[in-house]
Formats: C-alpha cells, structure tokens, sequence
C-alpha cells in the first residue's frame, strides 16, 4: 500500500478518536471549566493515543511494543521518583517532582518522531510542549517538575523506539574505532 494511501487510512481512523478524546478532556473538567490545565490534559491523553493510533493504523506491531515499553518505563521511572522525592506542588498536593502528564507527553511525542519522522514528531513535541506549559500555568507543577517529566519521557521513548521505514543513524564504538552506522529500512 502506498504511503499516502496509508496515511490517509490512519487519519480515517484517528479523527473520531481525537473529537472523543477531546470532548472527554473538555466535559470533564477538574474545577468546572475549562482552562489552560483542563486543555492540557486531554492533550496528554491526545498524544499517547496518536502514537496508538499510528501503529494501528500502520499495523507496527513492532511499533506498539516498542511504545509499551517506553510509556511502562516512563511510569515507573516517574512514580518512583515521585515516590522517592515526595515535593509539595505550587496547590498544595504531594508529589510534585516529576510531572506524570508531561512526562507522558514526552514520552508519545518522542515516540512519534523517533518511529516515524521530524514530521510527526515536532507537531508531537508543540503539543507536548504545551502540556508543560499548562502544568506550570494551572499551578500543578513547577518548572523543574516539567523537565524533569519531559527528561524521563524523551530518554524512556529514546531508548527503546527504533525507525519504522527511512534512514536510521546510530553511534558504533568498540576498543579501537568509532563512528556512524548508517543503515536504511524500507
């Protein structure tokens, strides 16, 4: 199947899933309204379900493990430092450091551009940005809260998302050389 036709399916797909992801964030308000805080967190549920959405619509088998790993190692390494740090949040809540949301949406969005390319990943990276953004804006969190989130996030899906189709470049090194491995998937 071509590229296009491909993408065209996978969109087929995804637009119900963000209209109903989108009005479940906006329904359901913390507070009653909606706000800066209330937006960012049906983006944080947006972008896991987009990078969902791809290896469905893709059907990346390879693809959905590899972001199962990365969104499990995301939790743990964040629950477990929340755990460990035990900081109050600008609201008063506990368990402040990291920020769970950001880290999340971190987490999809590097997912997004690392399997599939810069053209998903920075408009995956934009939304995930804002997520921070309204952590911080909503009083959820502290600057430090978001990047440390956004840290674990980017490492987690680093670490174990390979290239779906395209060029893949990765350092080599042994005792006596070093460089770049540059290897092409179609």
């Amino acid at each position: 199947m071509a590229k296009g036709a491909e993408m065209l399916r996978l969109s087929n797909l995804l637009s119900p899933l963000f209209i109903f992801l989108i009005c479940l964030g906006i329904t359901t308000p913390v507070k009653g309204e909606i706000n800066v805080g209330t937006i960012g967190e049906a983006v944080t549920l947006l972008l896991p379900a987009t990078a969902v959405g791809f290896t469905i619509g893709l059907q990346d088998g390879k693809g959905a493990l590899q972001l199962g790993e990365s969104v499990a190692l995301t939790a743990v390494g964040t629950y477990g430092l929340k755990g460990i740090i035990n900081e109050t949040a600008p609201n008063g809540d506990g368990q402040s450091f990291p920020s769970g949301h950001t880290a999340l949406a971190f987490s999809s969005a590097e997912f997004l551009r690392k399997r599939y390319g810069w053209q998903y990943g920075l408009p995956a990276y934009a939304a995930a940005t804002f997520v921070g953004v309204s952590r911080v804006e909503s009083k959820n969190h502290y600057i430090h809260d978001v990047l440390g989130g956004a840290a674990i996030g980017i490492a987690s899906s680093y670490l174990f998302t390979d290239t779906y189709k395209g060029w893949k470049v990765q350092p080599q090194a042994a005792s006596n050389y070093f460089g770049i491995r540059l290897s092409r998937f179609w």
